[in-house]
């Protein structure tokens, strides 16, 4: 296993195995463990970090049960997913990201004024041809290309947006800001194989398989303000949700 900088704060009043946790999997997330690598023991790990065994084995258990790492008898403890999860919530990437730790690097390729086609008109309730602002980024999981996001936005939503705020924060974070309050949205997941664009921006080959998301994002004052598409390297990316038998 590559030797890993780990910042563990004694006076911090997160529990050292939340610490320990959190930056391993933000290690899984961003190569510094590579699926596939395995951790060494708990006693070496402990001796390494300055950590008692106990809190080593914990945040390891925690990330078996995330399923980022397996224990496997007689071999040891590996990596074996360095995928995003992300639960089903009206929430930015940019925000999923940080909040578990990871750095989110955005790539603004496109923000322009367009005019709104069929489909966007539709979805929007809004007449053909009035103008939206089209916005095209790539997001990365730190250096890992994830997903590139096309939004669609109503020109009194997205305000004065520029490609610099977009670089450096979410979109629904900037939005609720300028007063844009997102309530509630109908989203659906896919998937399909990239084409050529796609597969240069993500980092990945033509035809490797995508996950896709549609959403059509209404405010609190029932206004439809926003659609986005956006195709996920399928590799690094996953959503997940709670069933409950009623």
């Amino acid at each position: 296993m590559t030797d890993l900088d780990l910042a563990i704060d004694r006076s911090s009043p997160v529990p050292l195995y939340h610490q320990l946790a959190a930056q391993l999997r933000a290690a899984v997330h961003d190569g510094r463990l590579p699926k596939g690598s395995f951790l060494e023991n708990e006693i070496a790990l402990a001796q390494q970090w300055h950590l008692s065994r106990p809190t080593v084995r914990r945040a390891i258990h925690d990330l078996v049960d995330a399923g980022l790492l397996v224990r496997r008898r007689g071999v040891g403890t590996q990596v074996v997913d360095d995928q995003v999860r992300r639960k089903f919530a009206l929430s930015s990437l940019w925000d999923d990201l940080a909040a578990d730790g990871i750095e989110p690097r955005t790539q603004v390729v496109a923000l322009e004024r367009v005019p709104a086609d069929e489909e966007v008109a539709d979805a929007l309730h809004i007449a053909l041809r009035t103008p939206v602002v089209h916005l095209v980024r790539v997001r990365s999981a730190g250096a890992q290309p994830l997903a590139i996001m096309h939004n669609w936005l109503t020109v009194e939503a997205a305000g004065s947006l520029t490609a610099e705020q977009l670089t450096h924060r979410g979109l629904y974070d900037l939005l609720r800001e300028s007063g844009v309050r997102p309530h509630l949205a109908f989203q659906r997941h896919g998937a399909k194989a990239a084409d050529r664009r796609e597969a240069e921006l993500l980092g990945m080959s033509k035809g490797d398989p995508l996950v896709t998301m549609h959403r059509v994002m209404q405010d609190v004052t029932g206004r439809r303000v926003e659609i986005a598409r956006t195709v996920y390297h399928a590799e690094h990316y996953s959503v997940e949700s709670t069933v409950v038998e009623s």
